[in-house]
């Protein structure tokens, strides 16, 4: 991600910078064979940055405001309103990134999002991070056993893939979202951001898992999925917006 950032934050039509979150220990603390792009490769995708793009400073010229305290009020609006036009383009030009890439490398990932056995499931778990490797090889499991399930992987926050996300969760039975945040007063992060999203008539849980850094591993993210679809099948509709999965501390 971090070749394709500049790309995407250096294009005309966002010119906003790129953050990338990295899950401490997880992947910060692994060591694993790469396979990277050459840099000849690298050079002839990724131009040099143009240095009077978005602006310069000169003597003399335009005056500009740096910073979040214009000298109007008024120029404060419009800065957001147009980070905000810059957030929407940002999407078409992250999926107009990721297939060049692909074309450079032979690597195709997802834009905004990447869905997992989507295609004919009823249930749909969603998450974003390192352990969706972990909740993939669960729903790989679980439709050995008849369960028909898949993952939704939010691969970016924000701009916030609302369209991607409304396309898979209409029609689904059940929406599982897993959490490895907590906004006090309300749950996880993301359940919150997607709670809007889902059908009054599609059940729905938020799972708030592996707080603090304990690790969850594949066999507890089966479990956590299974008791989900079991109950939505035995009750009906299920709206739980907050489970807290602790596993038990022995001593």
């Amino acid at each position: 991600m971090t070749l394709t950032a500049f790309k995407i934050s250096e294009d005309e039509r966002v010119l906003l910078p790129v953050a990338i979150g990295l899950d401490g220990f997880i992947l910060s603390h692994t060591a694993e064979p790469l396979d990277i792009p050459s840099q000849e490769d690298v050079d002839a995708w990724l131009p040099p940055r143009n240095p009077r793009i978005p602006y310069t400073v000169e003597p003399g010229g335009e005056p500009i405001t740096m910073g979040n305290l214009p000298r109007n009020d008024v120029y404060h609006a419009l800065l957001k309103k147009y980070m905000d036009e810059s957030m929407e383009s940002a999407k078409k030009v992250i999926a107009e990134v990721y297939d060049e890439y692909g074309k450079l490398t032979g690597r195709k990932y997802g834009s905004l999002t990447e869905c997992y056995r989507c295609s004919d499931a009823k249930y749909l778990a969603v998450s974003m991070g390192a352990w969706s490797g972990d909740i993939m090889n669960a729903v790989d499991r679980l439709r050995d056993e008849g369960y028909p399930i898949g993952l939704l992987r939010i691969r970016y926050i924000r701009p916030f893939p609302e369209e991607d996300i409304s396309g898979w969760v209409n029609g689904m039975k059940g929406v599982i979202i897993f959490d490895r945040d907590y906004s006090a007063g309300m749950g996880g992060i993301l359940a919150g951001e997607l709670s809007g999203l889902i059908p009054s008539n599609t059940s729905f849980e938020g799972v708030l898992a592996g707080i603090g850094g304990f690790d969850v591993s594949a066999d507890e993210f089966k479990a956590i999925m299974r008791d989900f679809v079991d109950k939505v099948e035995r009750e009906g509709l299920v709206r739980i917006r907050k489970y807290w999965y602790i596993p038990k501390v022995e001593g």
